[in-house]
């Protein structure tokens, strides 16, 4: 078997194209990588380097080695990260989401779930789904979207549903529901981390500008002495999170004013994860779970 230092001094001189830029690359000396690049050939039985008097390169086949010495080295650092990644989730079920309200649930209900459990407090983007659960990067994912591969499965958790709040004196708050078209033209306040919740406002209220906000702090700020309309879901309570008694709070009756929710995980943990989906089942917001 070929040591995978002798591998990196390949791949380096492959990208460095000279004997000291590898060795200081490497923090070793130049002997050091002269030594190993004969050791390397004379464990594969060819010529990796065509040496001249001052100047040393690779050989075609010298080429090929380093590029598939590259991707071994890849595929070397992936099977420890997974690995890695795989024996943490078996002593901590680390849970990531795509939108904050499948976060809000899981964190008011943390003591319930009767396992170790961390949540992620960044979003994560719904095209990094698949590929955060096959490294093991976490034990399930709360995702709007339904996956079922070979590999890895879903189950449906629960809806959240989208709320305008709007200034009481407001023209439109004496109504009891609302549609996305006739918030038209108005100016909402917004925080920026909204998961898939930006592209729906952003696709189905026509010529509205969103104040997009950082900081909660600074949107906790606008909403108590500003009268901007600003979106809650039924999972917040705007008195309470906004420090505001001024607006009236209305549903938004559109379908797209509706998210689905599904905790998506490997069929390989199907035996973890799957009591906890069942559990998250029980605690999200009883109005919401119908499909």
């Amino acid at each position: 078997m070929i040591d995978n230092y002798l591998l990196e001094e390949l791949v380096t001189f492959a990208k460095y194209k000279t004997l000291a830029k590898t060795s200081a690359e490497l923090n070793v000396t130049q002997p050091t990588v002269t030594r190993g690049m004969q050791k390397l050939e004379d464990e594969l039985g060819v010529q990796l380097f065509d040496r001249q008097p001052n100047r040393i390169t690779l050989t075609k086949t010298g080429e090929l080695a380093a590029e598939k010495a590259r991707s071994l080295l890849q595929a070397n650092q992936q099977f420890i990260t997974e690995i890695k990644n795989y024996a943490q989730n078996q002593q901590v079920l680390k849970i990531a989401s795509v939108a904050p309200g499948p976060q809000i649930v899981l964190e008011q209900n943390l003591q319930k779930f009767n396992a170790n459990i961390t949540v992620e407090q960044a979003l994560l983007e719904q095209n990094n789904v698949e590929q955060c659960l096959l490294n093991h990067h976490y034990s399930a994912i709360i995702t709007n979207r339904e996956i079922q591969t070979e590999l890895i499965e879903s189950r449906y958790i629960g809806k959240e549903n989208l709320y305008v709040n709007l200034d009481q004196f407001m023209y439109l708050a004496n109504q009891q529901q609302i549609t996305f078209k006739k918030l038209t033209g108005l100016s909402f306040v917004v925080l920026n981390e909204i998961g898939p919740w930006k592209q729906v406002i952003q696709d189905h209220i026509p010529n509205a500008k969103f104040l997009y906000q950082a900081e909660y702090d600074s949107m906790q700020e606008l909403t108590k002495y500003t009268n901007f309309p600003f979106f809650t879901t039924n999972f917040t309570i705007p008195d309470e999170v906004y420090n505001t008694d001024d607006c009236i709070t209305i549903p938004i009756t559109n379908d797209a004013a509706t998210m689905t929710f599904y905790a998506a995980y490997l069929k390989s943990q199907r035996s973890m994860i799957a009591p906890l989906a069942r559990k998250l089942v029980s605690v999200w917001p009883r109005n919401n779970n119908s499909q």
